[in-house]
């Protein structure tokens, strides 16, 4: 069990028979009256979000959530095919369980699958990742030391904000939770 006082950020609990996940709380102490927390947390299976109070003293289950290494294959155009890499089966997942995630992950690259009851419900990208920039606007020599920056889309599709100096064939870093440049490689 856990308590409403002890949420944090990803934490997974079990609420009026559904699962879901911590986005984002705030622990209040008014002045006047009891401390709550006010949380945001997002229905794991539906990925609907919803605003809620607790008491810091309400007590869950806190779910159990299995997690798999899976090698990326491909998409067919509706869905995205993962291989689990222990026993090679192929497991389809639809465009919205994936969309976070798949704009960071080439073909035969490795991601977590997060499963609720043997359900797929979530693809975490690693946190990580070096990437081909494909198309950028050319940089102007004398450009790189006011910090200004610029789009780039990288060969998985992805958009992210560059540095003015990175020019296409580069290859950079980035991380996935955020979305922002880190450095070239």
């Amino acid at each position: 069990m856990i308590s409403a006082g002890d949420f944090r950020k990803g934490i997974t609990f079990e609420m009026d028979g559904e699962v879901y996940q911590i986005v984002d709380f705030q622990h209040v102490k008014p002045g006047k009256g009891a401390a709550f927390v006010r949380a945001k947390i997002k229905n794991v299976m539906t990925g609907t979000i919803k605003d809620v109070t607790f008491n810091p003293t309400d007590r869950f289950p806190q779910a159990r959530i299995e997690t798999k290494e899976m090698q990326y294959l491909y998409n067919d155009g509706n869905l995205f095919y993962f291989m689990d890499n222990e026993t090679y089966e192929q497991l389809p997942l639809e465009k919205e369980q994936v969309e976070d995630a798949i704009i960071y992950i080439k073909e035969n690259e490795n991601a977590i699958i997060r499963f609720y009851q043997g359900k797929p419900f979530e693809v975490v990208a690693p946190n990580f990742v070096e990437l081909v920039v494909t198309h950028t606007e050319p940089g102007v020599k004398g450009d790189t030391a006011t910090g200004a920056t610029k789009p780039a889309t990288l060969e998985t599709g992805a958009v992210v904000n560059v540095p003015l100096f990175v020019n296409v064939g580069d290859k950079i870093k980035i991380d996935t939770r955020t979305g922002e440049y880190l450095s070239r490689v």
